[in-house]
């Protein structure tokens, strides 16, 4: 049983270590762009692997109080991203972003 608490806490910390890689990276992306479409994905990004950070410190932790906050942080992402997406696509239909000239200009 102590063995396979160790072996638990083990892989616990490599994951939280390499989400965190992940999150390093997908905040790169966010910062590089190019285009508002790549933000808003790597925005997305970053809050599912916020959200997988939360299930992993729960495990390595041994406390259930970390997937409640992980299930209401995943609820308040997917409703941020919704928004962002609504918000460039009505910019888009009024013509104040062209979806295609973005992608032209890169």
């Amino acid at each position: 049983m102590v063995v396979e608490s160790i072996v638990v806490q083990t892989a616990a910390k490599i994951t939280l270590v390499l989400l965190a890689l992940a999150v390093l990276l997908a905040f790169i992306r966010l910062l590089a762009g190019p285009s508002q479409a790549d933000r808003i994905v790597a925005l997305d990004l970053i809050s599912v692997l916020i959200v997988a950070i939360l299930a992993a410190l729960s495990i390595y932790r041994q406390q259930r109080a970390f997937l409640d906050v992980a299930i209401a942080y995943a609820l308040i992402a997917f409703l941020g991203t919704v928004a962002l997406a609504r918000f460039r696509e009505r910019l888009a239909r009024s013509g104040r972003i062209d979806e295609h000239q973005e992608e032209i200009d890169q």
